[in-house]
């Protein structure tokens, strides 16, 4: 299981947690896993969060393979200009 830490409308969607642990490989099997368990982050996880894993960014790179000790974040899509 990897622990994934939560930011912004994404921490709300999971009722409030800042991080929750989920069973995945790669970062698509991760956000499905979290759909299943909070099905209200879909509609942030299909907006394409950024995912930092050990401080570097990942943008649309679903098949990434994540571990146990990778220090994961999903941030969500910023918007504006």
């Amino acid at each position: 299981m990897v622990e994934v830490h939560l930011w912004g409308n994404l921490k709300v969607a999971a009722g409030g947690l800042s991080s929750v642990k989920v069973e995945a490989k790669t970062i698509k099997q991760m956000f499905k896993g979290l759909e299943k368990q909070f099905p209200a982050l879909k509609h942030y996880l299909d907006q394409g969060p950024a995912v930092s894993i050990d401080g570097e960014i990942y943008q649309d790179n679903w098949f990434k393979k994540i571990s146990p000790e990778d220090d994961i974040h999903i941030l969500p899509r910023f918007t504006g200009g």
